[in-house]
């Protein structure tokens, strides 16, 4: 019994002691945790924008809060202090204003910036100096595209790179090159009064297959149109764009086209497509109906030889309408499958895209290209 209280008591010690290891290590590793650097920010320097200095204040401020990399010290505090210590906050943006302002606050660091207008760009400056030390620790000087909207994602750019955190690619692309797709971010003006629109001409090919193009080839006297199945396009479209976020854009195409003109046809054409595009790409999917105005006639096959309606000997004969330039222009209906790339050039966008018609006596192929410029209406 004796040896068993023994053992008891010696588990308990080795669990006791245990428990107190772990707890002096846990209060050990919360002792060694390093303290942040306190930083204050007054206003930006904000030139030929309309955000106000205590605005820019704010957004830096708080984008420099959303990193959790220091401890910045509340505005309300610092406007307080500043103003106890008769320092004037409108205009300090320059470095012993700023270093004097640290220590009024006692603040380790002071972040500067500055957003100016120059041109098409908005220069985004933002400056970091050492209280202590009176001197500047690190320095950023950004361009990004004349996109005033984006003024507050511009400065979470550049804080973000000045304490070396990385962005996205596609987001810094979208705000500094010019040659980029539209997105939600280098068109902010996008919404549901006021849309985008990207209208120009196309002009192209297209081929025929199967039994329309033999029916193409056929000599007028049998009711054919003695033209090759490959023939010219020319036409116009009107894109509306309704849906423009992240990396893609919903789209509507309305497509005028006439065919044939190269071979004394005329065969108008209207093609009403849904599709989507990639903004980082610019590679789009679409697909849609399309309505076609061209001469049909209705006859039948006898002994393989093709006979108009009005050439019936057999008053049970089953008819059909088939192509043929003796009858009347009839709407013809299809379905279009489209995919293609943008491509661009400045402002300049020229697309590229290819497109089938599946239909029970024929394809139809083509490939298409043309030439807008983004404009907003």
């Amino acid at each position: 019994m004796k040896t068993s209280k023994n053992l008891i008591s010696r588990l308990l010690f080795a669990v006791i002691s245990l428990f107190a290891l772990i707890g002096g290590n846990t209060n050990k590793s919360f002792a060694q945790t390093p303290k942040r650097a306190t930083i204050a920010v007054l206003h930006v320097d904000v030139q030929g924008l309309y955000e106000t200095p205590e605005q820019g204040g704010n957004m830096l401020r708080l984008e420099l809060e959303k990193l959790e990399i220091m401890e910045v010290i509340d505005k309300y505090d610092v406007f307080y202090l500043l103003k106890q210590n008769g320092i004037e906050v409108k205009g300090c943006y320059g470095k012993q204003c700023l270093i004097e302002a640290g220590k009024a606050v006692k603040a380790e660091k002071m972040l500067m910036g500055s957003v100016e207008k120059y041109g098409n760009s908005i220069m985004v400056t933002l400056r970091l100096f050492d209280v202590a030390k009176a001197s500047m620790e690190k320095s950023l000087v950004r361009e990004y595209l004349y996109l005033p909207e984006q003024v507050q994602l511009m400065l979470r750019l550049a804080v973000r790179e000045l304490f070396n955190m990385k962005n996205e690619d596609f987001i810094v692309q979208q705000l500094t090159k010019k040659n980029t797709q539209e997105t939600f971010l280098n068109n902010p003006a996008f919404d549901q009064v006021k849309r985008l629109r990207s209208d120009g001409p196309r002009m192209g090919v297209t081929v025929f297959t199967g039994n329309i193009a033999n029916r193409l080839q056929e000599s007028t006297a049998t009711g054919g149109f003695d033209a090759l199945p490959v023939m010219f396009q020319f036409g116009y479209q009107f894109e509306k764009q309704y849906l423009n976020e992240g990396k893609f854009q919903g789209l509507f195409e309305f497509i005028p086209m006439v065919t044939g003109i190269d071979q004394s046809l005329f065969i108008p054409s209207f093609s009403i497509l849904h599709g989507i595009r990639n903004n980082k790409n610019g590679w789009e999917f679409a697909f849609g109906p399309t309505f076609q105005a061209i001469s049909q006639a209705e006859g039948y096959f006898e002994n393989g030889i093709w006979k108009l309606k009005n050439e019936f000997t057999n008053p049970e004969q089953v008819t059909m309408m088939r192509l043929d330039n003796r009858g009347k222009r009839q709407l013809r209906t299809g379905f279009v499958i489209a995919c293609g790339k943008t491509f661009r050039s400045g402002r300049m966008n020229i697309p590229l895209n290819a497109y089938f018609v599946p239909r029970k006596d024929g394809m139809q192929f083509g490939l298409s290209f043309g030439f807008n410029a983004k404009n907003e209406r």
